[in-house]
């Protein structure tokens, strides 16, 4: 019980936590982008579709400090075992997230927010990009952690504890890489897409239409580029896993008998538990999944019943099935939504170059509603990347029920409604006021600013100050 509910904080203050960084990452390399448009072109539009939307990006980052320091607190709280086996480990991603990337992001977001008229333009503009950059490293830190917890190298186990013996193999592989890759480039969709659902907002209530015209179409240039190559790298991280996890990919596919070739199915309903028999509903493409992981109609794929008698005999008796129900229908989630978005991303800038943006009112309709999606995305890829390893908290090396701390249920369950109550009301103060922002519109133009701006001399910009 204590395990069970420890998990369940865990899996949703994460959820949380993550959701608002995601954002957090896109909406700042938007806003670096815009306020670059800006001091390349002199255009004043820019500068306050910068201005406008840094308000959003910083909630989003007061957010994501408040849900991520009480985030690390479960790990002394709840997760003893864990930090005990594996702490040796763990401090250096750690350390390098919390005292280089997070102080670095703290720092230059500080002189980016009070240093508008007081810093020369291509030092303040600079800084943001300090920020954009510090949020990619502060997230490679620590997918680098959770990778290794996926898939463990460079380590020896001493005294019962698992040690550090090769730094570079923990922040430096091919694994890291790509899912660094993918989550980042999931979080400028995810950015992108906050960017348009407001500009649609902004456009349906026939305001600055071609402002706002012009944030859409840059939101969906990259929300289609980023999105597509996320797909890629989303794509190349399943056929690791297919290498190195293969129960998770076997339960996202409910796969239970050895295939080959194995065939993929899109959507199936019913009988997916244990022993399913075959579902009431299923469609598949026959081959599709062998043809998918390694281009070949001739490949075999292990199913989870020939994964569990390997188990069984490698590390002994015991249950290593993840939930299968679960798996498959989070890989769905997160393929289906990230795919649509593509798709809504492509459809946004035919029909910006048709000219037709302001009067579709359908499409600005669902690019408003669609902002939910890239959080659903999430939600499915973090239940596959972290379920798909159970019953592993460390893959092969420490069991999820052997990493909690000794605490009683009922201690885990109070913290458990305290930490969700705070990251709720967080959320919801922070959801409250961003809206009330938002909805004052853009910033007034300034109107004593020279028509070519000097791009080495400081500006005076303290009508359009930030006030946060």
């Amino acid at each position: 019980m204590t395990v069970d509910l420890s998990r369940w904080q865990f899996a949703l203050t994460t959820l949380i936590h993550y959701s608002v960084v995601a954002a957090s990452i896109g909406l700042t390399f938007l806003v670096a982008v815009m306020q670059w448009r800006w001091h390349r072109t002199g255009d004043e539009t820019w500068l306050r579709l910068t201005k406008y939307y840094a308000r959003a990006m910083v909630v989003c980052f007061g957010v994501g400090v408040v849900t991520g320091i009480l985030q690390t607190f479960q790990f002394g709280m709840n997760w003893s075992g864990f930090s005990t086996y594996a702490g040796d480990i763990f401090g250096a991603p750690l350390a390098l997230e919390g005292l280089a990337a997070f102080f670095v992001e703290s720092v230059f977001l500080g002189l980016w927010i009070f240093g508008w008229g007081r810093l020369g333009r291509r030092t303040h503009l600079a800084c943001i990009w300090i920020v954009a950059a510090a949020t990619v490293i502060s997230a490679w830190a620590i997918l680098s952690a959770n990778t290794w917890m996926q898939g463990p190298r460079g380590y020896e186990i001493v005294d019962g504890r698992a040690e550090l013996t090769d730094v570079a193999s923990v922040f430096l592989n091919v694994d890291v890489a790509l899912t660094v890759s993918h989550v980042v480039l999931t979080a400028l969709l995810t950015g992108s897409v906050i960017v348009l659902a407001i500009a649609a907002l902004n456009l349906r209530r026939g305001r600055e239409t071609a402002a706002f015209t012009k944030v859409a179409t840059l939101a969906c240039t990259v929300g289609l580029l980023a999105g597509s190559l996320g797909l890629v790298a989303g794509h190349f991280q399943g056929v690791r896993a297919v290498e190195r996890q293969p129960m998770k990919m076997a339960a996202a596919e409910a796969l239970y008998e050895t295939a080959s070739p194995a065939p993929f199915s899109l959507f199936a309903v019913g009988r997916l538990h244990k022993d399913p028999g075959e579902p009431f509903f299923n469609v598949e493409l026959p081959g599709g999944l062998s043809l998918i992981n390694d281009l070949s109609l001739s490949s075999t794929f292990q199913g989870i019943d020939d994964l569990q008698r390997q188990y069984e005999a490698e590390y002994g008796p015991g249950d290593y099935t993840p939930i299968v129900p679960l798996m498959y229908w989070s890989f769905r989630l997160m393929v289906g939504a990230g795919s649509v978005l593509v798709l809504l991303m492509g459809f946004g800038l035919w029909t910006i170059r048709r000219g037709r943006l302001a009067t579709s009112p359908r499409f600005l309709k669902v690019a408003t509603v669609a902002v939910a999606l890239p959080f659903v995305a999430q939600v499915g890829g973090w239940l596959l990347r972290e379920g798909g390893r159970q019953p592993w908290i460390i893959q092969g090396l420490l069991k999820t029920e052997d990493a909690g701390s000794t605490v009683g249920a009922g201690a885990v369950a109070f913290s458990l409604v305290v930490f969700l109550g705070i990251y709720l009301v967080t959320v919801a103060v922070a959801g409250r006021g961003l809206r009330r922002e938002l909805a004052a519109g853009l910033p007034e133009p300034e109107s004593d600013r020279p028509a070519e701006p000097d791009r080495n001399a400081s500006t005076s910009t303290g009508s359009l100050a930030l006030t946060y």
